[in-house]
């Protein structure tokens, strides 16, 4: 502590006590604690969107790849037909008697049951 006098007037200064204190153990956990809420958000968010959607494309390269001739499947674009050629990147959909278009592999998006075009 200091005294200073002005005018024979006692003055007291704490500001040595203050800088003398200095920082509070365990600075670093709090910068840790303070992350926390961070880390624990970017794991919710992991497991609600980014993990079902890894999933969903994993089940969708599957069926991809388990595509045939002859199979009837929906595109992108909700057009049904029936699988005429399946290559590396294209697929060949008759979507009637004699009326057959080339679209990629990856807008196919579902492959219908056996037998659906005839029932609708």
């Amino acid at each position: 502590m200091i005294e200073l006098i002005y005018n024979g007037e006692t003055n007291v200064s704490f500001i040595s006590n203050a800088f003398a204190q200095g920082t509070a153990a365990g600075g670093v956990e709090s910068n840790l604690m303070s992350f926390l809420p961070l880390i624990l958000m970017f794991g919710v968010l992991y497991f609600i969107m980014i993990r079902p959607q890894m999933k969903r494309q994993k089940e969708h390269r599957n069926m991809l790849a388990a595509m045939a001739k002859g199979d009837e499947v929906v595109t992108n674009g909700g057009i049904v037909g029936k699988v005429t050629k399946v290559g590396e990147a294209y697929v060949g959909v008759e979507i009637s008697e004699g009326t057959e278009i080339t679209v990629q592999k990856a807008s196919v998006t579902t492959i219908l049951p056996k037998g659906t075009i005839k029932s609708l």
